[in-house]
Parts: structure tokens; sequence; C-alpha cells
């Protein structure tokens, strides 16, 4: 018998994000394709009985769930000091940086451990994060650089990144992942539509207002543009939300905040977008483009590595460039959807295609090959 011990802290994440759905997705089909006589069990930081239920009734199959005596920061401290005992031996696979790297016999023992990076932003954007991410990031890459046998990385640009910032030798391995299959549009979603107010026409964006993200130059964007903004994450009296559009001369009415979403309202909301806009300035893989090319939604997306690789030419892409330009060209890109229908039909179709090349199942096969070429 054969056990792959997953780190699944992510998916209990506060925010659990494109990370949580990553983790979620991607544990189902290790599940669902493990090899004949091999098992999935699963690690997490301790929790509560609601949240530690939610795991199991999601992963149905998974042969244990261990669960931590300490909580998240806790662990997290912990295993970047290098107190780092989990049950059991053999493989880990952890789906972040959160793992338990410490020195390990693989050839004798049979232990090994992979780790998952999923961007460089500490290193590229550390004014974007808390000076004790940053901190712990960089100090689990280099505990990574000393202990894994592995690393995971969901983009051939963040492993040219990561390159650039430490010597990982030949243990990089690109494994990208896929739309969330949570993203269904329901039977009720002309009554969710109303409940959310959308409009007969709008562009939807994801993310808050933290710089990289480049929501704030969408927002400045919008004096060009003659539909709504709508953005899934701040609420609608976020103030830094708020402070946004008052800077950039806006009627409250044209931006609005969603707050957070459940799946089958974001399915909904995606879905019914003229226009799903990514103005990211930093990305590892961009899994919401994905999903928006899933649901047919025409796309509008920066030039950030990742995302031109992601999409190739299923978008209109957008030029980062200088701050000052950034916010009239994504007004361009978007209006050049807006006002085109066959270029927004074309699209659509060019976005359906492109996510057909991504699956879950594809991901989890190349995990287990990682692993049993290690």
């Amino acid at each position: 018998m054969t056990t792959l011990r997953v780190i699944m802290d992510e998916m209990l994440a506060s925010t659990p994000g494109s990370v949580g759905r990553y983790t979620e997705e991607l544990v189902r089909e290790l599940i669902a394709t493990a090899p004949r006589g091999c098992y999935v069990e699963a690690v997490v930081a301790a929790s509560t009985e609601a949240e530690y239920a939610r795991i199991e009734e999601r992963l149905p199959g998974l042969r244990a769930l261990h669960k931590s005596a300490l909580a998240r920061r806790e662990l997290q401290a912990a295993w970047q000091h290098g107190f780092t005992r989990l049950p059991g031996k053999g493989m880990v696979h952890a789906t972040s940086l959160l793992a338990p790297l410490a020195r390990h016999d693989r050839l004798n023992d049979g232990d090994q451990i992979a780790v998952t990076v999923h961007d460089t932003v500490a290193w590229s954007r550390p004014d974007s994060l808390s000076p004790r991410t940053v901190s712990w990031n960089k100090a689990m890459l280099k505990r990574a650089q000393r202990y894994a046998d592995a690393i995971v990385v969901p983009s051939h640009a963040v492993a040219d990144q990561l390159g650039e910032i430490i010597d990982l030798g030949d243990r990089v391995r690109v494994i990208s992942g896929a739309a969330s299959t949570a993203l269904d549009v329901p039977d009720d979603a002309d009554e969710r539509a109303e409940r959310l107010g959308l409009p007969d026409s709008y562009v939807l964006a994801i993310g808050g207002l933290e710089p990289r993200k480049g929501i704030d130059q969408l927002v400045a964007a919008m004096p060009g543009i003659d539909v709504p903004l709508l953005i899934v994450g701040p609420a609608s009296d976020d103030a830094d939300l708020a402070a946004a559009i008052a800077a950039a001369g806006l009627e409250p009415d044209r931006v609005r905040g969603l707050g957070t979403l459940s799946d089958a309202d974001l399915a909904v909301a995606v879905d019914r977008a003229a226009v799903f806009a990514y103005p990211n300035l930093e990305e590892g893989f961009g899994m919401p483009v994905l999903e928006a090319f899933a649901l047919g939604t025409p796309v509008v997306h920066s030039d950030a590595p990742a995302l031109l690789e992601l999409a190739v030419d299923a978008g209109v892409v957008v030029e980062r460039g200088d701050d000052a330009g950034y916010a009239e060209r994504l007004a361009a890109g978007i209006n050049s959807v807006l006002t085109d229908p066959d270029l927004a039909e074309r699209l659509a179709y060019s976005g359906s295609d492109r996510a057909k090349a991504f699956s879950w199942r594809s991901s989890a096969e190349k995990v287990w090959q990682l692993h049993a070429d290690l």
C-alpha cells in the first residue's frame, strides 16, 4: 500500500481564493486517479469540526484526515523553523509552500516531498503583501531549495521567474491547474441575476484594491467605458473602492462591489458579463481567466507573462507598460469587445476551446507521475 499525504490547509484559509480552489480540485482528482494500491490522505491545521466535516463531504474517498494540534498561524511558524513531524511515512505533496520541509532519506526510506509555488509576488511586489508574509515565503523557499525533492509551479512563467530568484536545479516541474468545476451556471440563474442586481451589460472583475491586482487602474478606465463595472471581492461600502471611484471622478453607480459570492452566484455573474477584465500586474497562472473562458465570456487581460502563456490568442491583451497610460489602454481593450459583436463572439469560442486544453484529471495524473519519478 502506498499513501500520498497532501498538505491541503489552503482549502481552509480564511480567504481561500484560487489556491483554495486549486487545492480542492486537485485533491479530488488525485483521489479519482490514484493508481491501484495507492491512497490519498489529507493534512490540515487545527480547525473546527464544521471545517473538518466540509473537507470530508467535498472530498469523499480520502483515506484519512490528519488534524494538526496547531492552528494555521502556529503551524506556519513551526514548519518555517523546522519542527516538521507528520504522521506516517512516504510521499508528501504540498499544494503551497506550507510544507514540512526537513532532512529525509528519499532513496533508502522512500520519504519524499514536493511543494507548490504559485507565484513570485513576495519577490516582485513585496509591498503588496504584509512584511510577515513576505518573510515567511522567502524563508520557506529557502527551505524548499534545501529539502524539497520537487517544486511544482503552475506555468513556465513562474518557473522562469523562480530561476532568477534561486537555484533549484532540475527539480522544477510545471503542472498547471484548470477551471474550477464548481462554477456551473445553475437552473435558477435568472432569479440569482435579479437578486444580485446584474445589469443587461457590464464589465466584471475579481479582486481587491491592492496595486498588483490592477483593479484601481480598471476603475480609472471607467470614464471611457459606457457600461458599469462590477467587482467581486470588495463590498459595495468598501472604503478603498469608494476612494478609487471618487478619484476617477465617477458617479457611485458606475462601479459596484458585489462582495464575496457563492460559486453559483459567481458563475451567473461571470456568464452574463459582456467582458471579464483581468488587469493583474502580476500573476502566476490566472485561474479566473480560465473560468471565464470555460463559461464563454470574452476576456480582456494584461500582458503579464503567465497570462500570455495561459490565454495564447483567446483574449484581448493590454500592455501594462507605465501606470499613467494603463487605464486608457484598458478602456480601449474593453471597448474593442463592447463595440464589436463579431470580436466578442470569436473570443467566446476561442476562450471555450482554450479552456478545454486544461483538465484537473491531467493535473492529477502528472502529480502521481511526478512522485513515481521521484
